[in-house]
């Protein structure tokens, strides 16, 4: 059974919980070492849910906020030139930094949570630590998805922040996503004699054709910039090497700015590919960027830098659907996520433990 000591550096506790196997599904034994490294803090009150870990301080202070980050991370490499654990030091033009599966997305930003939850005695609001699994999978398997059916409650709070890497700079809400399958359908023939049937696949040129010439919009909302995109990502077809194919697929991918509500968004598909079968196979709406509230004022202020737009969709959507504003800030570059060069500057885990401690120790 691994341990955890909580008073090591952040970068400390980074790399020990980056060597604890946690890929999705895989969760148990991290969320052990969680669990038992928290469990005797007398300031926290230890919750548990599957393998979704939520500790809170209970202070009766007039403001409540919400930490969370996901303790799964995608498949380790299975390359020998690529293999991503265990963690090591590496030193590029100078900068130190952790590399290895899971520093970005996201154990440097849980190993900055962990360390501010067990050092916080008496923070200038009380706070809610939430350490979930099963984030990098399909969404009704995830951690907060159970949570908030078992507990809604453990979700109150006037500010939430979510500690997906983004560099350490703050980035407001997130755009929405939606998946379409926009469909075609001919008649099977021999493709020696293909004037007797209907090409699916050729009928769905004009799809393309559409896709190509769509200019996606930037839409304002509170201040940030939301860049929306509509792209084919997957199309399917066709039966044998000598038959005229009856069916072909287009898979769609919508990423729309988070002042479109859901039923915008799937009439917009709706209409781009008007005269055309669509059936909507996913839809997670967006979060609007949550920077107006108080508490999110002053947490900019503490933090510093210029906030910017989550163009990705990210759990934020989640805590803004319950009434609770949020944002994304956490270390690690989002480029290098989920990849085989996956790597953290530890001078950024420093600056993002800064920024977090001066806000919520600050009256």
């Amino acid at each position: 059974m691994p341990t955890l000591d909580l008073t090591a550096s952040a970068a400390d506790i980074t790399r020990a919980i980056c060597d604890i196997p946690s890929v999705s599904d895989d969760e148990t034994l991290l969320a052990d070492a969680i669990e038992e490294a928290l469990a005797p803090l007398a300031h926290l009150e230890v919750h548990r849910d599957g393998d979704t870990i939520v500790a809170r301080t209970s202070g009766g202070r007039a403001q409540r906020v919400v930490i969370a980050g996901h303790i799964d991370t995608v498949p380790i490499s299975e390359r020998e030139d690529g293999r991503n654990v265990p963690t090591r030091d590496i030193v590029i033009d100078g900068e130190q930094y952790i590399w290895g599966r899971g520093t970005v997305d996201m154990k440097a930003g849980v190993a900055v949570q962990l360390k501010l939850a067990a050092e916080l005695t008496e923070p200038a609001v009380d706070i809610t630590w939430i350490w979930y699994d099963h984030e990098e999978v399909a969404a009704e398997l995830s951690g907060l998805t159970r949570l908030a059916a078992n507990r809604p409650d453990l979700f109150a709070g006037d500010f939430a922040i979510l500690g997906e890497p983004t560099a350490g700079l703050v980035e407001g809400g997130c755009n929405g996503t939606l998946r379409a399958v926009v469909r075609t359908h001919g008649v099977r023939a021999h493709s020696a004699r293909a004037w007797i049937g209907e090409n699916a696949i050729h009928a769905a040129a004009p799809i393309l054709a559409r896709l190509a010439e769509h200019r996606p919009r930037t839409l304002a909302v509170d201040g940030l910039d939301y860049r929306e995109g509509l792209n084919a990502v997957r199309i399917s077809g066709g039966v044998a090497g000598n038959v005229i194919p009856d069916l072909c697929e287009v898979e769609v991918n919508f990423r729309f700015a988070p002042s479109r509500s859901d039923d915008e968004a799937v009439a917009h598909v709706r209409r781009v590919f008007q005269g055309f079968e669509v059936e909507i196979t996913d839809l997670s709406g967006g979060a609007r960027p949550g920077l107006d509230a108080p508490l999110a004022q002053d947490f900019l202020r503490a933090v510093g830098g210029t906030p910017r737009p989550k163009y990705g969709w990210t759990d934020v959507a989640r805590f803004s659907r319950l009434g609770v504003p949020a944002v994304n800030y956490g270390p690690g570059d989002p480029l290098l996520a989920h990849h085989d060069e996956e790597r953290v500057l530890v001078s950024q885990i420093a600056e993002v433990e800064r920024g977090l401690r001066a806000w919520l120790t600050t009256p």
